[in-house]
C-alpha cells in the first residue's frame, strides 16, 4: 500500500491507518436489528454533490438499512443553519464554519471528517488584475465567507504579509455572489475553496495569489445534530463509516468520482477532476491531534474577531464515531 503523503500536521494518515476508520466503531455489516428500516430517514446536507456522488459511484450507497434524503447547498453556512433549525440531521462543513455556529449555542457536534491539501484554499484575482502577491492585497476589497475559511484565510494571509485586516476592506460574500463580484470588478480578490478555485482558474481566467499552506488545517467535518446522534445513532454511525470507506476508494478512482459528480451536479468534469486531484481528500479520526490542531485555528480565529469567544474544541466534538482509529 502506498503512503498518503502531504506536508502538514502529524495526523496525516497512511492508507492502512486511514482504513482503521472503517472498522473503528462498527462495520458496514451492522445488524439490521439496529435500524427501524421503515422509520429511519437521514436528512443530509451536501456541497456540490460531492458526498452523494461519492457514495453512489463507489457502490456504498447500495443496501442502505435506512433512507437518505439529500439536500445540496453552495456553502457550509446554510447547511449549519438547517441542522440548527432541525431541518437536517447531518452535514459536511468546514471546521471554522462549524465552530462559528457551535459558538452561538447550536446543539451540534463534529463526529468525523476529512483533510484536504491546504493549497486548495486560496485567494483569487482576475487574470488582468495588477495584484501579483499577498503583499499587493493591502488596501484592496477582499471577499469571502463570514465566519468560515474565506474570512480566516484573508486575515491569515494579510498577517503573514505583515498587514492587518484593517489594512483591507472585507466583503462578506458567499461563493456565488463573490464570483459575480470578482468578474464584475466590484471586488479585487476572493478567498474560496475547491471546486470554485478550479472553476475560476480554468473557466474564468482567474489567478491564485495566495493559498492556505501553513495557515489552515483544511479540515471538513461531518456534523450531526445532538438529536440525530441521540435518536438515529446507528444510521449516523453507518453513514460515517461508508463515507470514510468511499473517501479511501476515491483516492484511486479520481476520474470516476469526477465524472459521477459532473453528471449529478452538471459542473464541468474537467473542473471536478482538477479539484479532486488537487485536494487529495482523505478521512481523519477525531483524535487528540486533530482536536489540538483545530483548537489552535479556533484560538487564532478568536484573535481575528471571527469567533466572538474562546472555545473548548474538545467539547464541540464527539470522538466516539471514529474512536479506535490509529493515526500512526
Amino acid at each position: 500500500m502506498r503512503k498518503l503523503t502531504r506536508s502538514g500536521p502529524p495526523s496525516t494518515f497512511t492508507r492502512r491507518a486511514a482504513a482503521a476508520l472503517i472498522t473503528a466503531a462498527i462495520t458496514l455489516s451492522t445488524s439490521a436489528a439496529a435500524f427501524a428500516t421503515d422509520a429511519i430517514v437521514l436528512r443530509v446536507g451536501d456541497q456540490k454533490g460531492g458526498n452523494r456522488s461519492l457514495l453512489e459511484i463507489s457502490g456504498l450507497a447500495k443496501d442502505l438499512p435506512y433512507k437518505i434524503e439529500w439536500s445540496e447547498f453552495p456553502a457550509a453556512a446554510p447547511i449549519l443553519e438547517a441542522i440548527n433549525a432541525g431541518a437536517l440531521d447531518v452535514g459536511y462543513t468546514g471546521d471554522l464554519s462549524f465552530l462559528t455556529v457551535y459558538a452561538s449555542g447550536a446543539p451540534i457536534k463534529a463526529i468525523g471528517g476529512t483533510r484536504s491539501d491546504a493549497r486548495t484554499q486560496a485567494i483569487l484575482v482576475r487574470g488582468d488584475s495588477p495584484i501579483k502577491s499577498a503583499a499587493d492585497l493591502r488596501g484592496k476589497r477582499l471577499a469571502g465567507t463570514r465566519g468560515g475559511w474565506g474570512q480566516f484565510l484573508i486575515n491569515a494571509t494579510l498577517e503573514k504579509a505583515g498587514s492587518k485586516i484593517e489594512d483591507a476592506t472585507f466583503a462578506p460574500l458567499g461563493p456565488v455572489d463573490a464570483k459575480i463580484a470578482l468578474l464584475a470588478g466590484s471586488i479585487d480578490a476572493w478567498a474560496v475553496w475547491e471546486p470554485y478555485i478550479s472553476y475560476a482558474t480554468l473557466k474564468d481566467n482567474a489567478r491564485v495569489v495566495a493559498d492556505g499552506e501553513g495557515l489552515t488545517p483544511t479540515i471538513t467535518f461531518i456534523v450531526a445534530s445532538d438529536t440525530a446522534i441521540a435518536t438515529k445513532r446507528a444510521a449516523v454511525q453507518d453513514l460515517v463509516q461508508r463515507l470514510n470507506k468511499a473517501r479511501l476508494w476515491s483516492l484511486d478512482h479520481v476520474a470516476e468520482y469526477a465524472r459521477s459528480t459532473a453528471e449529478l451536479t452538471k459542473l464541468p468534469e474537467d473542473v471536478l477532476l482538477a479539484a479532486y486531484t488537487a485536494q487529495k481528500t482523505s478521512p481523519i479520526a477525531i483524535d487528540e491531534a486533530v482536536v489540538k490542531e483545530v483548537q489552535a485555528a479556533s484560538d487564532r480565529a478568536t484573535r481575528y474577531g471571527i469567533l466572538g469567544k474562546t472555545l473548548d474544541v474538545s467539547k464541540a466534538v464527539d470522538r466516539s464515531f471514529t474512536a479506535g482509529a490509529n493515526s500512526n
